[in-house]
């Protein structure tokens, strides 16, 4: 097995659980313990912080991916890494000093229709320090292709985190400040362990010098910088917006839904924490034919297994609800049940582009990538304004979907002009019209015992006609090949 098989294998595993989690967090122990209120409280206080993490970063993450592996001078090696650590310290100093001397008038803006969020906003400011430094350290393990315990920290630590603390909220041995408390705590000892990690792999030398290309690092991070606050952006402001303007159980509602719709995410997450750096070598390189071949089989793979969890959801969305109702006892939740279908959809349409993204950021042309994302960024805005005055949060989920596959097409056309290639290939249509035809086919169909057994039988129908059509077809090798080792393991197990 590859490095990006075997790596992308255990993200994936570690990515499943963590969703496993984060599915008992958000549909169960949110909605219990905490209540509509908090839990819609906590879900704006985080999302304002992802907005805010990119600014602290400024970019530094992704400009050590790409720049790395563009020497092989180890003291320059060195230098990039500490220019990495100090250069966010001249941005998180005189932001904290503006954001703690207006704190009453960020917390009154913030509070519109839901005051108790006034009482919390340091949360927004110390999480993006330590999420901004998180992602560097990140970064500084991908770059030694070593993804798996980042991988862990970055998405199954924290759903543990946060349902330890619900527990603790729930035996009432913490009341909220405590959980808010809890929060910041646990969110810096990931810090430090990813820091301890990382310098486990690679301990650089201190070296008091900039790097030789130092204008060019902060150049591509100011453009990464702007890229990635608008792509952060999109993904977080509609939690963001709905906290100034819906009440906070509403944003409950739209969370879950989310929830439910990002598990979509999962094999791309999980293959980009590997894909990412030989991007950067084959364009590093000029290996225009490593790069095709790269965005090719990500894009067929990821489709097909992104494919099945499109499936396996949107087939199953009313019983999933009908678990939801009987498993906190609010059937209000399903109101959501159209944010689902859309969110989704956007995501399967990401994930047909493979690692194109990937490319565009670590290639020449880097600076278009912020006029892609402030783009983008303007335009959910926008929307979300619009709409979600219209269409309650049903607007904010048509704007994010409508925006992500515009400029998902706009990305799409870019590639194909500048460089020559695109993720498409005749399998591509074979699984799209796969998926359509086994969503049409199952979706509508109600097998009329619980809920769980309903989700069984379609689930286990549906992945059975999906994969066996896929393995035998031959629509992704990558995926093929998984298969026959888990049959090959399977039957040296048997004997």
């Amino acid at each position: 097995m590859g490095i990006v098989a075997k790596q992308s294998f255990y993200n994936i595993i570690s990515i499943l659980i963590a969703f496993a989690i984060g599915a008992v967090n958000t549909v169960i122990f949110y909605p219990r313990f905490l209540g509509e209120a908090f839990f819609g409280l906590i879900v704006i206080l985080l999302a304002e912080s992802n907005i805010l993490q990119p600014i602290f970063s400024f970019g530094l993450q992704h400009t050590l991916i790409k720049y790395f592996s563009a020497t092989d001078d180890h003291r320059e090696k060195d230098k990039l890494l500490w220019f990495s650590i100090l250069i966010p310290i001249g941005v998180i100093f005189p932001s904290g000093i503006l954001f703690f001397l207006n704190y009453d008038a960020i917390g009154h803006y913030l509070a519109t229709e839901n005051p108790l969020i006034a009482d919390f906003i340091y949360l927004i400011f110390l999480i993006a320090i330590s999420t901004a430094y998180f992602e560097i350290f990140l970064s500084w393990v991908r770059v030694q292709k070593k993804t798996i315990v980042g991988n862990f920290l970055k998405e199954v630590y924290q759903r543990v985190l946060i349902s330890l603390l619900l527990l603790l909220y729930a035996f009432q041995w913490i009341d909220i400040q405590g959980f808010i408390y809890g929060i910041i705590i646990g969110y810096y000892l990931r810090l430090l362990i990813i820091m301890a990690y990382s310098l486990s792999l690679y301990r650089p030398v201190l070296i008091f010098e900039l790097p030789k290309n130092y204008r060019q690092l902060i150049g591509y991070s100011a453009l990464i910088f702007l890229s990635a606050f608008g792509a952060s952006i999109i993904i977080d402001i509609d939690s963001a917006m709905l906290g100034k303007l819906v009440e906070t159980k509403y944003v409950a509602y739209y969370k879950v839904a989310i929830f439910i719709a990002v598990i979509i995410d999962a094999p791309g997450r999980a293959m980009f924490q590997i894909v990412s750096p030989l991007v950067a070598e084959a364009l590093n390189n000029d290996n225009k034919k490593e790069l095709e071949s790269l965005l090719k089989k990500s894009s067929t793979s990821l489709f097909l297994v992104a494919g099945l969890i499109f499936l396996l959801i949107n087939a199953n969305i009313d019983e999933i609800y009908k678990l939801i109702a009987f498993l906190n006892g609010n059937e209000s939740f399903a109101l959501a049940i159209p944010v689902v279908l859309m969110i989704s959809t956007s995501k399967l349409f990401t994930a047909v582009l493979g690692c194109l993204n990937n490319i565009i950021t670590n290639s020449k042309y880097f600076y278009f990538v912020p006029f892609f994302s402030i783009g983008s960024a303007v335009a959910v805005i926008y929307l979300n304004i619009v709409l979600i005055e219209q269409f309650g949060f049903m607007g904010a989920a048509l704007a994010t979907l409508t925006v992500i596959s515009v400029f998902n097409l706009v990305k799409l056309l870019f590639v194909m002009r500048w460089f020559n290639i695109h993720p498409f290939a005749k399998e591509t249509i074979y699984l799209l019209i796969l998926i359509v035809f086994l969503y049409f086919g199952f979706s509508n169909v109600s097998i009329g015992f619980t809920p769980t057994i309903d989700i069984l039988i379609k689930s286990v129908g549906i992945t059975l006609i999906y994969l066996s059509v896929s393995y035998f077809t031959k629509l992704s090798s990558q995926v093929n090949r998984f298969i026959d080792n888990i049959l090959k393991t399977i039957r040296s197990a048997i004997g």
